[in-house]
């Protein structure tokens, strides 16, 4: 459609997801700033999105590739060396974006240029409540400690990630892309942007509404792989291991044991009648602090959604989050750091060959 050089190439890797793509592409047609190609990567999908690209043909500057299964991070790399543009700004399939969504970039780097960037994510308000729920889960600094986007009070330092992420085309040139990891292959390339001397910035009004997972079975799924992950990437990156990335297996240890302290005193309650009021206290006391988290969680969520509901929700995507995140974590390191396994063989299902 556009002959003259972009400025952006926008890479997206797709599976599976036309309905998410077409929604995707509608976002980028209302876009105020217009200077961006889309590449888009069909990653051996077996429902291809190639028809949904058609509509829009005349609308964007589009190319649409489709090639055997390789992973994300592989495809990302096939889009990025069929582009044009000075930036590479690689999101997601399932994001969609507001209106102004290059038209802040643009604003943040002329006023301030950085070599790699990324941007916060939303709810859309037409989500489900349990897709705002893991939204909440995510973001919320009572989970993550805000280190996917917040700029204040953060426990970390702010890396790009890739349903949101932006990086100079030398620069991504440079580092060859990204690794054969199947996950935190976004984590990973953003350690070796910053320990190759290069800066990165939150743009904090550069957002995106991010759909993630639809129930919390594929949530659970999705964040016990970041787990695993998160041990990998500090075997690969040594030093890069924070006390925020400690605190869900903390939290996932101290839940089981709370649980276990209140299961022996239910147990002793019935074998032991002359302290029975005493093992009922051991039985209750143990879910004062769960209750207490609980609580805390279902208020601040309801109050940010105004929706009960959605607080309610909001719990039970909390615990998902940080005892998936935990119970991989716990994994990774038992198999890694305790039996001294390698990357590879300990997780063999974490790389794409």
């Amino acid at each position: 459609m556009n002959s003259q050089q972009p400025r952006y190439s926008i890479i997206v890797p797709v599976y599976n997801r036309p309905d998410e793509v077409d929604e995707l592409l509608q976002s980028l047609c209302e876009q105020t700033v217009k200077n961006f190609e889309v590449v888009i990567v069909e990653d051996g999908s077996k429902t291809p999105c190639k028809d949904v690209c058609q509509k829009y043909e005349g609308l964007l500057d589009l190319k649409y590739f489709d090639k055997p299964n390789s992973g994300p991070g592989q495809s990302r790399n096939y889009g990025a060396e069929r582009s044009r543009g000075d930036y590479l700004l690689v999101l997601d399939s399932d994001v969609v974006l507001p209106r102004t969504y290059i038209e802040e970039v643009s604003r943040e780097l002329d006023q301030k240029p950085v070599d790699a960037f990324g941007g916060p994510d939303r709810a859309h308000p037409s989500f489900t409540p349990t897709q705002k729920a893991i939204s909440y889960s995510m973001t919320s600094f009572f989970t993550t400690g805000g280190i996917r986007g917040s700029k204040k009070g953060a426990l970390d330092k702010f890396f790009p990630r890739s349903f949101n992420m932006g990086i100079r085309r030398d620069v991504y040139q440079e580092l060859g892309g990204f690794s054969k990891m199947r996950f935190g292959e976004d984590i990973d390339f953003s350690y070796r942007i910053v320990e190759a001397g290069h800066q990165t910035r939150l743009f904090p009004d550069a957002w995106v509404w991010h759909k993630r997972r639809t129930d919390l079975r594929k949530f659970f799924r999705q964040v016990y792989n970041s787990g695993i992950a998160r041990i990998n990437l500090s075997k690969r990156h040594p030093g890069t291991m924070k006390l925020v990335h400690l605190l869900p297996m903390v939290f996932t240890v101290g839940v089981c044991l709370l649980v276990l302290v209140s299961a022996i005193g239910r147990a002793l309650m019935h074998f032991d009648a002359t302290h029975a009021t005493l093992w009922r206290w051991v039985f209750l006391l143990p879910w004062l602090p769960i209750v207490l988290y609980s609580l805390l969680i279902f208020i601040d969520s309801a109050i940010h959604y105004r929706s009960v509901g959605i607080g309610l929700r909001s719990v039970a995507a909390a615990f998902t989050q940080l005892m998936g995140y935990g119970f991989g974590f716990l994994e990774a390191w038992w198999k890694r750091c305790v039996r001294k396994q390698d990357e590879f063989t300990a997780f063999e299902h974490n790389f794409y060959k």
